[in-house]
């Protein structure tokens, strides 16, 4: 009988959802789309009238008049007037408007949060969220969900498991809030969509991790999910993981209609999801017996229909989509686009690239050529004059605050989608190391273990390449980098060998400064370094610790250029 009542509320769910919700949402988005499409005909066009707007519409804030915007009338007028600039040149008009002083900044009078950055390679920056934000914000996943569900019809309006933050961590001196943006959004959500959502935006204020992927799974285990967001795919693999070593618990909560005590999980968060709470022996009988036949729980046993996963896969981000198949099945994969706290700048249009078209008409765009980036003075360039296959450093203007922002973000043009750029994020670029001129970048290197991965067959956990001095006072032998890998992540260590081999080689195809510095024998050979299991999760835990970051977001890099960093490690049980 709960079988059949079970069944029986999810048909009419999917009822109301496909013939009421589905035209309702469907509809406006289907404009907005088709309008989209319509506007990479004409990028220069758009994007020229979207500048003059934002300068027009923020020529009164303090900054404003301090730049005097109603004096600009061309491109050169703008690249005259404001610099290339990073935050630290927008954060005292920002310390005015967390005091309140919005018109320091933004025309906007309300600001709803800041949007906090990651912390991945600093601490944590502030973006005003005003209403403009939102729009463009939520606009941008409008058209990405509508694309994706136009390829894959199987999974709309199925249910969704979306993993969200926390979006009021704490509040600046005049009562702003500070957190996630993905945490307000989700609180906005209307509440015909929110039937979509296997977990509420509650879940986003549970803030040890392992409490947080037990909490989603078991919301969500019940369902027959039709799609997963989580921005890093890092946290696509540490939920399926932490589901499967916690089945047995999981199991007796779906029986129990219980959310087992032992996960920190706030009190009034707990409470909350009472009623979402369901028995459901049946369901629980169903995992069992995936158990009994697998050994193992994983989302591509118990999650069967079509599944589109969303996440990031460009840059250091594709080495994770290598151990997909083994949680996940052969579902297909989405990027879900250039977008981090600063705002979206591509929308992704196809499965398995990280390619996105990009948005003209939510930003303005400039870029800089990599190889001119440390220039005072370098080539400044408008989307329409990018070239195929070249590499910049991108700078969006926006309608929140920030111009001509250095974000660090390296871009590759791989092509156009009628006249509009391509894009695909390839690396911070603030991760390079230059010990003595061989300029690796964290491009190189994840670019190139990638590759040697599909090569050797391998799957590799977490990794990262360092540079290493000599231990000891030994004046003959070089630096040289190191791979570093935890024991047992790769249980043969003639496979790590000839890993770190293979990318010896490859760096010096990839990077002739490279190998020039190797040939001088200015750097010695690239040497496995290994790690005690665990040390990564305690590692990434203390950067976010110090960095204020979140989990959600955060990409461990796959090069630390800190020269310091080999001697820590060694000090915490490293093995050579």
């Amino acid at each position: 009988m709960q079988k059949f009542i079970r069944h029986a509320v999810r048909s009419v769910q999917q009822y109301l959802l496909h013939r009421v919700v589905g035209p309702l949402i469907a509809g406006p988005v289907s404009r907005r789309l088709a309008a989209f499409e319509a506007s990479t005909h004409r990028p220069r066009e758009l994007q020229e009238a979207l500048l003059r707007d934002i300068l027009a519409h923020q020529a009164n804030t303090d900054f404003g008049r301090q730049h005097r915007f109603d004096t600009i009338r061309t491109r050169e007028d703008f690249c005259r007037q404001l610099p290339v600039a990073e935050y630290d040149y927008f954060e005292p008009y920002i310390a005015r408007v967390r005091r309140g002083e919005t018109k320091a900044l933004l025309a906007d009078p309300k600001v709803h949060m800041f949007a906090l950055t990651s912390g991945t390679t600093a601490t944590r920056k502030y973006i005003p969220v005003t209403d403009g934000y939102l729009d463009n914000y939520r606009r941008g996943w409008n058209l990405w969900g509508l694309k994706a569900f136009r390829d894959h019809p199987d999974v709309s309006l199925q249910p969704i498991v979306q993993m969200s933050g926390d979006w009021n961590e704490f509040k600046t001196e005049a009562g702003i809030p500070c957190g996630a943006v993905t945490g307000l959004t989700a609180t906005m959500q209307k509440r015909v969509i929110r039937w979509l959502y296997c977990v509420p935006a509650s879940v986003g204020r549970i803030k040890d991790a392992n409490s947080k992927y037990y909490t989603a799974l078991r919301l969500s285990l019940p369902s027959d999910v039709g799609m997963i967001i989580a921005a890093n795919p890092s946290t696509m693999i540490n939920l399926a993981r932490f589901g499967d070593q916690e089945k047995e618990a999981l199991i007796r909560d779906v029986a129990d209609g219980t959310l087992s005590p032992r996960f920190e999980v706030p009190a009034e968060v707990r409470a909350g999801l009472k009623r979402k709470l369901r028995r459901d022996p049946d369901r629980a009988r169903e995992l069992e017996a995936i158990v009994a036949r697998t050994g193992t729980l994983y989302p591509k046993d118990y999650w069967t229909r079509t599944c589109l996963l969303g996440n990031w896969t460009g840059g250091s981000m594709g080495a994770y989509l290598r151990h997909y198949p083994r949680y996940y099945g052969e579902h297909p994969v989405r990027d879900v686009g250039l977008i981090a706290s600063e705002g979206r700048m591509t929308i992704p249009i196809a499965d398995g690239t990280s390619s996105g078209i990009l948005d003209v008409t939510t930003h303005y765009f400039e870029f800089i050529p990599e190889a001119e980036v440390k220039s005072p003075q370098p080539t400044v360039l408008a989307a329409h004059e990018l070239q195929e296959g070249a590499t910049y450093y991108i700078l969006p203007t926006t309608a929140y605050g920030l111009y001509r922002y250095q974000i660090h973000d390296l871009v590759r043009v791989t092509g156009f989608h009628n006249m509009t750029p391509l894009v695909e994020f390839l690396s911070k670029g603030a991760l390079f190391s230059n010990l003595t001129g061989e300029k690796i970048s964290e491009y190189h290197v994840t670019q190139s273990m990638a590759a040697i991965l599909r090569e050797l067959d391998l799957t590799v956990t977490a990794y990262t390449v360092a540079p290493c001095w000599p231990a000891g006072d030994s004046d003959f032998e070089q630096p040289y980098y190191g791979l570093f890998l935890e024991r047992g992540d790769l249980i043969d260590p003639a496979a790590a060998e000839a890993l770190a081999e293979r990318l010896e080689l490859r760096l010096r195809a990839v990077n002739d400064e490279y190998a020039s510095k190797r040939d001088s024998l200015r750097l010695g050979t690239l040497r496995v370094q290994w790690l005690r299991p665990g040390f990564w999760r305690e590692w990434d835990r203390e950067r976010l610790k110090k960095t204020g970051g979140i989990l959600d977001q955060y990409k461990r890099p796959c090069l630390i250029s800190d020269p310091n960093f080999s001697l820590r490690a060694r000090e915490r049980s490293v093995e050579t």
